[in-house]
């Protein structure tokens, strides 16, 4: 009988663990933390999945997070569960990732990146002004409530954003060690050579941003559903970039345990600097700074520099012989 590596069991024993924490009666204020660090975390692995492993610099996680929020605000609105405003949202925000992914592909490099980033300020400016339902217009878009969501308790918030960064996780381990990973990593290091390898750039790139907008769009709906009101300033806020942005650029562009760590440490940060108001995002930022100047591969990079990941997994290996051989 083939015995599970407990390099494989580990992280579903942290899974298991994570899940038990509501039912064993950790502090609320844990749980809050937890979901912010969730939610983060899920779309960090997406930017490094769209960045790190795609060199996408994708800078409109914004929109998707916005179009996914109002989608299932709207739907609410109108009669819709929000359990299916959920699902909803993130299909909504895969489809406006195909709708531009003709033009954006277009774009190259910086032009990519500013093509990209221009797009949650127009969505923005258009929900400022239109009304998809309710009163007439009453000045700079009146936000919108999720309706039906007060009987989800915070512990069914809590493992529904663990359930979307654990899913997030797991779509891009599968990812990178499948054939599409190759060609992703193919086209990051020099798209001309991949194209002239037989890589379809545009198939492969169109499917990792379908899969990255649904993600964000899914962990924006739950955040919006975990604050159930939305408005342009809310929806299309620049943090939507800031927050995964800095959580892949301070764990590790590129590397899996990268976002974890980065999450980590933004949500710690969040936290930290709530009573600074407009200074905290002056203060992460110089923080991302120093972290770029400093360690370029972030901290798991560094980590792996000097072999601290080899010692964990050097005893892990050694168990794992030692119960082969048994």
């Amino acid at each position: 009988m083939k015995i599970p590596r407990l390099t494989t069991l580990a992280p579903v024993a942290v899974l298991v663990v994570l899940a038990l924490f509501p039912v064993i009666g950790i502090p609320l204020s844990w749980l809050n933390y937890l979901f912010f660090f969730f939610i983060y975390l899920a779309l960090a692995n997406m930017w490094n999945l769209l960045a790190g492993y795609t060199g996408l610099i994708c800078l409109c996680p914004a929109a998707f997070v916005g179009l996914a929020g109002y989608t299932l605000a709207i739907g609410t609105q109108v009669g819709v569960p929000f359990q299916v405003g959920l699902i909803a949202g993130a299909a909504v925000a895969a489809l406006f990732a195909l709708l531009i992914s003709y033009p954006v592909f277009r774009m190259k490099g910086i032009y990519f990146a500013i093509g990209t980033l221009i797009l949650p300020q127009a969505l923005k400016g258009l929900f400022s002004y239109w009304r998809p339902v309710g009163n007439e217009y009453q000045g700079m878009g009146a936000g919108y409530s999720v309706i039906g969501s007060a009987g989800f308790t915070l512990m069914d918030k809590y493992w529904l954003a663990l359930a979307i960064a654990a899913a997030a996780i797991f779509l891009v381990y599968i990812i990178i060690r499948a054939r599409l990973g190759l060609g992703l990593t193919a086209i990051r290091d020099n798209e001309n050579t991949a194209a002239s390898s037989g890589v379809n750039i545009f198939r492969l790139k169109l499917s990792i941003f379908i899969i990255a907008a649904f993600i964000m769009g899914l962990a924006g709906a739950a955040y919006f559903i975990y604050s159930p009101r939305i408005n342009p300033v809310g929806g299309f806020s620049i943090r939507w970039l800031i927050m995964p942005l800095m959580a892949t650029v301070i764990g590790g562009e590129g590397i899996e345990e990268g976002p974890i760590m980065g999450a980590a440490v933004v949500t710690f940060l969040t936290f930290l600097l709530a009573d600074y108001g407009a200074w905290s995002l002056l203060i992460q930022g110089i923080i991302l700074v120093a972290v770029v100047v400093g360690m370029p591969q972030g901290i798991a990079g560094m980590l792996r520099q000097v072999g601290a990941y080899r010692f964990p997994q050097k005893l892990l290996q050694a168990a794992e012989a030692k119960i082969h051989k048994n």
